[in-house]
């Protein structure tokens, strides 16, 4: 759209040129849900303030203790949303850890190291974090051993706790490094304890016993998975006592089961989602993810929406909870940008 409208600038006058970008300017803003009269007023940004703190009292309230970690979106911790800007401190009493993909490496492409600026932009605010005494966890996405011992070199230095990726998936438990980075055979109880954690949440290689086992015979202290997996082509939950047999690291010491769950996306492998959305779809539901097919964008703030995420006893959140995680793993958080 941006290269024809330079061409027919080289043709008009400065007042055609105002308008021309006026109008490219609205309809961008119109698609994206935003514009006069629509939701363009909103606070994106504070809206999914609201929403991880709305699941973080929820969950809290049924479970005191559960643990609340976003995934990226670091800019909600400020109530401007810049590095320096005032800490909002009733979003971070919601949340008990960070999380942040592609710090080190796999910020444009997997094996490849981040851009410095794009790194120090996102340390501003995790540093921040995690001076407020929240843990910050990082996952880098490479394969090249050389590379995964760097990024688990360089989160060491600033104090994150990290696991490197060797596939984007999260399908595998990877071989290298052969001892788990920072191995700690003591009681994890708290996120305060992890010195380590594995990001599991593809288990389509597996069936629900190899999966088990194989967690089972992890010595890592923190284990993030799905609630679900797929068996003779029908999604399969895993039961609390399923669950709880996987808190204990292969060496003995106790870790934590930490559930994945997308807030600010809809999936339509979900056990939420109804067969005539295709073509019928409800208001707070967008348009398909390009990068990942079959994850379309939401109206996070919307209650019908959320009313599926938490805060009834058929929602999303109430089936983590009864399965005996000890917290959960919000992604998606930083769906804001997608409408500012």
């Amino acid at each position: 759209m941006w290269r024809l409208a330079e061409k027919g600038m080289m043709k008009t006058n400065s007042f055609s040129i105002f308008l021309l970008l006026a109008i490219l300017t609205a309809v961008s803003c119109n698609k994206d849900g935003q514009g006069s009269g629509g939701d363009g007023q909103k606070d994106y940004k504070d809206e999914m303030r609201n929403f991880v703190t709305g699941i973080s009292q929820y969950s809290k309230n049924l479970h005191p203790g559960f643990f609340i970690i976003p995934q990226n979106g670091q800019e909600l911790v400020t109530s401007d949303g810049k590095a320096n800007g005032s800490l909002d401190t009733n979003y971070l009493g919601a949340i008990d850890g960070q999380g942040r993909e592609d710090l080190f490496y796999g910020y444009y492409s997997d094996d490849a190291a981040t851009p410095n600026e794009d790194r120090e932009y996102i340390i501003a605010y995790l540093d921040r974090i995690k001076q407020s005494g929240k843990p910050v966890l990082v996952t880098d996405y490479c394969f090249t051993q050389t590379k995964m011992s760097d990024s688990y070199l360089q989160n060491d230095l600033k104090g994150y706790v990290s696991f490197a990726a060797d596939h984007r998936e999260l399908d595998d438990i990877p071989a290298f490094p052969p001892v788990i980075n920072n191995q700690n055979s003591n009681d994890v109880t708290s996120l305060t304890d992890v010195k380590n954690f594995l990001y599991l949440i593809d288990p389509s290689g597996f069936t629900k016993s190899q999966f088990i086992d194989a967690v089972n015979n992890t010595d890592y202290d923190l284990v993030i998975m799905d609630l679900f997996i797929t068996e003779n082509d029908i999604d399969v939950q895993f039961s609390a006592a399923e669950i709880e047999s996987m808190k204990h690291k292969k060496d003995g010491g106790s870790r934590l089961m930490i559930c994945y769950m997308s807030i600010g996306e809809a999936e339509d492998y979900r056990y939420y989602w109804q067969a005539d959305w295709s073509s019928h779809k409800p208001s707070w539901l967008g348009t398909e993810n390009p990068d990942w097919p079959r994850n379309y964008k939401v109206k996070y703030w919307d209650k019908n929406w959320q009313n599926i995420i938490f805060g009834n006893d058929q929602s999303y959140l109430k089936k983590i909870l009864d399965a005996h995680f000890d917290g959960v793993y919000l992604d998606m958080v930083d769906a804001f940008e997608n409408f500012e």
